[in-house]
C-alpha cells in the first residue's frame, strides 16, 4: 500500500518533475528595490508569528512544560498574578502560526506550554490531551490502537487547544469545525478560577472559548473525540467550477465518503474556472493498517512544484495538469486516514528571504458560491498578489461557538498567497484584502480571523454579529484585561 500523503497523491510524478527543477526554482525569481525584511529578529523581547510582519515586543516568554494539574494551575496563576500587579497582558500560544498577533501580547507575558501529553479512552472514544500537545503527537498517540483524530487542522505542527481557540476545522467530513468534538475542558479564567467547560456544564464558557482566541480564559486540558483509524481510496472528479457547489454537497451527504476537499484553477487567464473534487472511501479491505507515515520526499519534491508557479502562468498550468491529469491517472494511492492528515507545514515552506506566504480564508454557504467565483475573479486577478493554492473544504453549521464563521454548512476557502516584503507589497495585499471581504460579507459569508490584519471594524463586526456580545462579556469576565492579543487590541477591544 503507498504511504503517499495527500499532496504527495495529487503531484504523484508531477513531484519529480518538481524535484529536478529545484535546483534553479526560487533563486531567479525576481528582486525588488526596497525588498527587504523590515523587521526586528525574534530574540527574548521581539516575538513574530507565521506571517514575520509583525514583530512585537514583549515582557518575557515563558516555555511551561508541566503536566496538566495542579503544578501547571499554580504556575498559570501565579502568572495570572504578577501580569494583573504589573498591568501586563498575558497570552498562551503553541505554534503561534497565526498572521497578525493573534497570539502574542504585546509588552506582555507570552506563554508557551510544551507537553504533549495524550492519554486515549478507547471505551468512550475519547482522548485527553494537554493544551500544549501538538497534533503530530496526538496522531503518534492513537495511531498505534487503531484511532485518529474526529477533526484537526490540515497540518499537524499546531496545538490541540490553539485549535479550539481558533476553531480551525479539517478536511474530513461531515463535521464541523473542531471545537465541535471537544467534550470538555478545564480553563483557568482571568480571576484564577479552574472551571470545567462543555456543551452543557459552564456552556456559556465553552462557547464563548471555542474561537475566542484565548481572551476567556487559559485551557490546561481537553477531552475529544476521536474515530477509528481506516484505509481510504481517493477519486478525483474534474468539473467546471459552477458545477462544484452541488457536486461537493452530493459528496459530503454520502455517508461512504469520510474526507472531501476541492481546488480551483489559479492561472490569470482563466482564473477560478475549473475545479477538481476530491473524495475518499474505505476500502474494502482494513486490515493491517501500517504505521501512520510523515511526509517522504515526494511531498518535499513537490514543493518545489508549488514554488515555481510564482511569477509563472505557464507553471501554473503544468500544476493543474498534474494535479487533474497525471495524478488521478496514476490512481492517487490508498492511505491511512492518519497519513494523509499527519502533514507538517513545514513540506510547503517558502525558502526566499524576501517573500512571505499569507493565508486568507472565507467562508461562504453553497447557494452563494458562484457569487463567490465571481467577486473573487473581479477582485484577486487584479492585484499585484502572487495567487499559489486554494483548497475548498465543508464545514458543517456552528450554533455553538460565539464568534462562529458558520451560520449554515458552508465551503470553506482556504488561499495561499506569496506576498512581496515590501511596503507595496503590504499596501497592496491590505487594498485587495477590504475589497475581498467587502464582496464576501455582501453575499452573506464570512472571513477567518488568524490571518493578517487588513479588515476594518465594520467589516470585523459585519461578518461576525456577536462580536459586541463577545466583547461585553470579556470585560466582565476579565476586568482587568489580562488576556489580551491583537485581536483585542485592534478589533474586539473597540466594540
Amino acid at each position: 500500500m503507498s504511504t503517499f500523503t495527500r499532496r504527495a497523491a495529487l503531484f504523484a510524478a508531477g513531484g519529480v518533475a518538481g524535484w529536478g527543477l529545484s535546483r534553479w526554482l526560487g533563486a531567479d525569481l525576481p528582486s525588488y528595490d526596497g525588498t527587504h525584511r523590515t523587521f526586528a529578529p525574534q530574540d527574548a523581547k521581539i516575538m513574530n508569528d507565521a506571517s514575520g510582519l509583525s514583530p512585537t515586543p514583549i515582557h518575557k516568554h515563558l516555555v511551561m512544560t508541566e503536566d496538566a494539574g495542579d503544578a501547571l494551575v499554580t504556575a498559570i496563576r501565579n502568572e495570572l498574578t504578577r501580569a494583573q500587579a504589573d498591568g501586563r497582558p498575558v497570552n498562551v500560544g503553541a505554534a503561534r502560526h497565526s498572521m497578525g498577533g493573534q497570539a502574542i501580547p504585546r509588552n506582555g507575558t507570552a506563554l508557551t506550554f510544551d507537553n504533549g501529553s495524550v492519554q486515549m479512552d478507547s471505551t468512550a472514544q475519547t482522548y485527553l490531551a494537554h493544551a500544549g500537545a501538538r497534533w503530530s503527537q496526538v496522531i503518534s498517540a492513537l495511531d498505534p490502537a487503531g484511532f485518529s483524530p474526529k477533526v484537526m487542522q490540515s497540518n499537524h505542527d499546531f496545538g490541540v487547544a490553539a485549535t479550539y481557540s481558533v476553531n480551525a476545522h479539517g478536511w474530513p467530513v461531515p463535521f464541523g469545525p473542531m471545537g465541535s468534538t471537544v467534550r470538555s475542558l478545564r480553563m483557568v479564567l482571568p480571576s484564577g478560577e479552574l472551571v470545567t467547560c462543555s456543551p452543557t456544564e459552564n456552556a456559556d464558557l465553552f462557547n464563548l472559548g471555542m474561537g475566542g482566541y484565548g481572551l476567556i480564559g487559559i485551557i490546561v486540558d481537553l477531552e475529544v473525540e476521536m474515530v477509528p483509524n481506516t484505509r481510504l481510496a481517493p477519486s478525483f472528479d474534474v468539473m467546471e467550477a459552477t458545477a462544484f457547489a452541488d457536486s461537493f454537497k452530493t459528496a459530503v451527504e454520502d455517508p461512504a465518503v469520510t474526507m472531501a476537499y476541492g481546488r480551483l484553477n489559479v492561472e490569470r487567464e482563466t482564473f477560478f474556472e475549473h475545479a477538481l473534487l476530491i473524495t475518499y472511501r474505505e476500502t474494502d479491505d482494513q486490515s493491517d493498517l501500517p504505521p501512520a507515515a510523515g511526509s517522504g520526499w515526494m511531498s518535499h519534491a513537490a514543493s518545489r512544484l508549488y514554488r515555481a508557479q510564482l511569477g509563472s502562468e505557464a507553471f501554473k498550468t503544468f500544476r493543474w495538469w498534474n494535479e487533474t491529469k497525471l495524478g488521478p491517472a496514476l490512481g492517487g494511492g490508498e492511505a491511512t486516514r492518519n497519513s494523509l492528515i499527519n502533514e507538517p507545514v513545514v513540506t510547503l515552506d517558502d525558502r526566499n528571504p524576501d517573500r512571505t506566504d499569507i493565508l486568507h480564508e472565507y467562508f461562504v454557504g453553497f447557494d452563494a458560491f458562484d457569487d463567490f467565483l465571481t467577486a473573487c475573479r473581479e477582485v484577486i486577478p487584479a492585484s499585484y498578489q502572487e495567487f499559489l493554492n486554494v483548497t475548498l473544504r465543508y464545514v458543517a453549521q456552528d450554533d455553538q461557538a460565539v464568534l462562529s464563521f458558520a451560520s449554515e454548512p458552508r465551503i470553506a476557502a482556504v488561499m495561499s498567497f506569496s506576498q512581496e516584503m515590501t511596503q507595496r507589497g503590504e499596501a497592496d495585499m491590505a487594498r485587495m484584502t477590504r475589497a475581498l471581504i467587502d464582496r464576501i460579507v455582501e453575499i452573506g459569508g464570512a472571513y477567518y480571523l488568524p490571518y493578517r490584519p487588513h479588515a476594518t471594524l465594520n467589516q470585523l463586526t459585519a461578518a461576525y454579529p456577536r462580536a459586541a456580545e463577545f466583547a461585553r462579556v470579556k470585560r466582565t469576565l476579565d476586568p482587568q484585561l489580562v488576556l489580551r492579543n491583537n485581536l483585542w487590541d485592534s478589533y474586539l477591544g473597540q466594540v
